[in-house]
């Protein structure tokens, strides 16, 4: 044979064989977890229940054809053998009493455990007793309607687990075939002495195999059936949890939470929208609000808004003042972006809303302090300091005042004027941040350009200052003077919040791709919770000698570290002295 031919008659039989596999392959344990093997079990013992009643009420009704037929013989049963006329009333009542042990057992704890052993002892005391009865008596019986009947009504009622069926099949008919044949014994129709012909064998092995493949079938839909309910009940409580979760967050968030139609309605709103309208019920909102253009103070600021979600699809922080419902104006902050559907076709507008009325007035009295700052202050500081350093220019001796006193009045406006300065810059680095100028930086410089800077304070404090930094650490990408700035203000907060005498010691080393700098001092310390607030904007220790400092120094410090990409903090405790570090990215 060719090696085509062998493929063409191949391909056939190993089609049949995978099909046979997966049909009749037994559920691997994967598939038939520990819920559905308990669920099956439950629907066979229900199941159960009602084919033996109904097996009851179906032997009751041979039984009493039996009992009638001693009185009134039937025509129909005289053809039977003489031996099976006079002893089926026996043979029934012995089924009969099966079958009310049976349901006996199963109200049981062993029947409701073990429907499948309930099943088989049932199966096997209606099919078994007359095969018993005739091998006793001498004969073999092929009950075929017995068995049609029973095969037929298991598979009906009680459609799981083929394998039982299969087992209460094959055993019947092994018994049947079996011994029969071991014993030589005939049937008691003189017809058809043989125990088996083809018919007959044909006949039982296509009832029970069709019986098997729809209990099987039946089985595999049920699983897949019950899986397929597990898995939505699975999706729905996971559905449940995340709109339990969602709805929190929806009726808890501090911003406001909507949905508005394009014209001009509340679709949907969360508590806290109705608090910033100033109602009390979401549902005010949804019911009040038919025309949001009427919410505004400007009425135009509603088609101002529907034009850039028209023009780009969304708005951020698009700032309005509103109506409350009192009357009263507030300001609030929407973002926004349009939802369409699948055709391009807007659906609604959906978005947050924040009230930033508090902002904006803090910001208001910012631009007002400032402008007192800028203009009310510096300009006269610098008016001043100006004169009085013209007036110690002139070389006469003979000025109002003494040179101490003038010298004493430019320090003090020198001092002001650094407080001005470090105020507004600190309101730069707050709006724009700190801007750096970038390159590779040898940390040794930088420090003892700090420590030069400050050699007079240092003399006037009579501290002593230890420099462990070494030359051969690698560059860091970093604001030479911005890191000078870092420097020296540590330098200064540790010489201002001590007594003289102090011991200072500088160092940096290498940790991975950072360098770890730090600034110890032999000082007073400072406490937990001082440690917690100490780089605030404005916070100054409670022990600190000089009260012209707004405690500007360390916060600036922060800004500075954090734009290099780094991170500050301190470790200190009372009375054992303060160490200040920060890190730095290698270049």
């Amino acid at each position: 044979m060719g090696k085509v031919a062998r493929m063409l008659m191949a391909t056939p039989f190993t089609t049949v064989q995978s099909w046979c596999r997966k049909t009749f392959s037994a559920p691997i344990t994967d598939e038939v977890t520990t819920l559905y093997r308990a669920w099956r079990n439950r629907f066979l013992w229900q199941r159960l229940r009602l084919w033996l009643w109904l097996a009851l009420i179906c032997l009751l009704s041979f039984t009493l054809r039996d009992i009638y037929g001693l009185f009134f013989p039937f025509a129909e049963l005289q053809q039977l053998p003489e031996e099976l006329r006079t002893q089926r009333l026996v043979i029934n009542v012995a089924m009969l009493a099966s079958i009310i042990i049976c349901l006996a057992l199963h109200k049981t704890k062993l029947g409701r455990h073990r429907p499948d052993l309930l099943f088989l002892g049932s199966s096997w005391s209606i099919s078994l007793a007359s095969q018993l009865f005739a091998t006793i008596r001498g004969f073999a019986l092929p009950d075929t309607i017995g068995w049609s009947l029973l095969f037929l009504s298991q598979a009906v009622l009680m459609p799981v687990c083929w394998i039982l069926h299969l087992l209460t099949q094959v055993s019947v008919l092994i018994y049947y075939f079996g011994v029969n044949t071991a014993l030589g014994l005939k049937t008691p129709i003189p017809e058809h002495p043989e125990i088996y012909n083809v018919t007959f064998i044909l006949y039982i092995f296509w009832f029970c195999t069709i019986c098997d493949i729809g209990v099987y079938l039946y089985d595999r839909l049920q699983r897949s059936e019950f899986f397929a309910r597990q898995e939505l009940e699975s999706a729905y409580q996971k559905l449940k949890v995340a709109e339990a979760k969602y709805r929190s967050i929806f009726e808890n968030a501090v911003e406001g939470i909507f949905q508005s139609s394009p014209d001009g309605r509340y679709i949907t709103a969360n508590p806290a929208l109705a608090r910033i309208y100033g109602y009390s019920l979401v549902d005010e909102v949804t019911a009040n609000f038919t025309d949001i253009e009427q919410l505004y103070v400007d009425p135009n600021r509603r088609a101002e808004f529907v034009r850039l979600m028209e023009k780009y699809g969304s708005v951020s922080e698009f700032e309005s003042q509103i109506y409350r419902q009192d009357g009263s104006i507030v300001w609030i902050s929407e973002k926004a972006y349009a939802v369409r559907d699948e055709q391009g076709k807007l659906l609604y507008y959906e978005g947050l809303i924040e009230d930033i009325t508090q902002r904006k007035q803090t910001e208001e009295e910012l631009r007002v302090f400032f402008h007192a700052v800028s203009h009310d202050l510096r300009n006269p500081v610098l008016g001043t300091l100006m004169v009085l350093k013209n007036l110690l220019a002139r070389s006469e001796e003979n000025i109002a005042i003494s040179r101490s006193i003038l010298e004493r009045m430019i320090q003090s406006s020198d001092r002001q004027l650094n407080l001005i300065n470090s105020l507004m810059e600190t309101h730069i680095s707050e709006v724009q941040g700190v801007v750096l100028q970038h390159q590779s930086v040898q940390l040794l410089a930088v420090v003892e350009a700090a420590i030069v800077d400050l050699e007079p304070l240092l003399e006037q404090n009579q501290a002593k200052l230890t420099n462990l930094v070494s030359a051969d650490l690698p560059l860091v990408n970093a604001d030479p003077t911005q890191l000078w700035r870092v420097f020296s203000n540590l330098i200064v907060n540790a010489l201002k919040h001590n007594p003289p005498g102090l011991l200072l010691t500088i160092n940096a080393t290498r940790e991975g791709e950072m360098i770890y700098c730090t600034v110890s001092d032999n000082g007073v310390g400072i406490s937990q919770q001082q440690s917690d607030r100490l780089f605030d904007l404005y916070f100054r220790g409670a022990s600190i000698r000089n009260s012209v400092s707004l405690g500007l120094g360390l916060y600036l410090c922060k800004q500075i570290i954090h734009a290099h990409g780094g991170e500050i903090g301190i470790n200190s405790a009372l009375n054992a002295g303060a160490t200040f570090w920060f890190t730095l990215p290698i270049s």
